[in-house]
């Protein structure tokens, strides 16, 4: 069953957080998110270079990055660091799309209670939990609506 506005394809989905960033990419029929890797946050743009390899590898058809707000809808300096670090993945070439994440991170947590694991024990894999939850939330709401959500980042941004 797809919608007739829904596109087959794998996509990355990115959770950026201060210290470490999740990656998530979805099957080929876009479906199914899976976790991928934890990388690093890094001033020297190793972090955004293990995203490329990734990219390269996978050829997505868009990366979705969740867009960190208030509870309220407010931007919060977080939003601002995820942007920032959107604009620089969508200068790789590939399509990327901000999508609202409110509450990814603690349903990431919630997960990992319910399977046992404490927070300092899921420290490694909690952002790619998230980005699981950002990329699985997108692809549900695409293959649901028939169009992506969130918005464009445009490749040109912060350039």
């Amino acid at each position: 069953m797809t919608h007739e506005g829904f596109r087959r394809g794998v996509r990355i989905g990115i959770d950026v957080g201060k210290a470490r960033i999740g990656v998530a990419r979805s099957d080929r029929d876009g479906l199914l998110a899976t976790p991928v890797e934890t990388v690093a946050r890094a001033e020297d743009g190793s972090d955004l270079a293990a995203i490329g390899r990734h990219i390269a590898e996978l050829e997505p058809l868009e990366i979705v990055v969740g867009l960190p707000l208030s509870l309220s809808g407010d931007r919060t300096p977080s939003t601002e660091d995820a942007v920032g670090f959107a604009e620089a993945i969508a200068r790789l070439g590939t399509p990327v799309r901000l999508v609202d994440e409110r509450l990814s991170t603690v349903t990431a947590h919630q997960a990992m209670r319910g399977v046992g694991r404490s927070q300092k024990k899921s420290r490694g894999v909690i952002d790619q939990v998230a980005a699981v939850i950002i990329l699985q939330h997108a692809l549900d709401t695409e293959r649901g609506r028939g169009t992506a959500p969130g918005e464009p980042v445009l490749a040109d941004e912060g350039a």
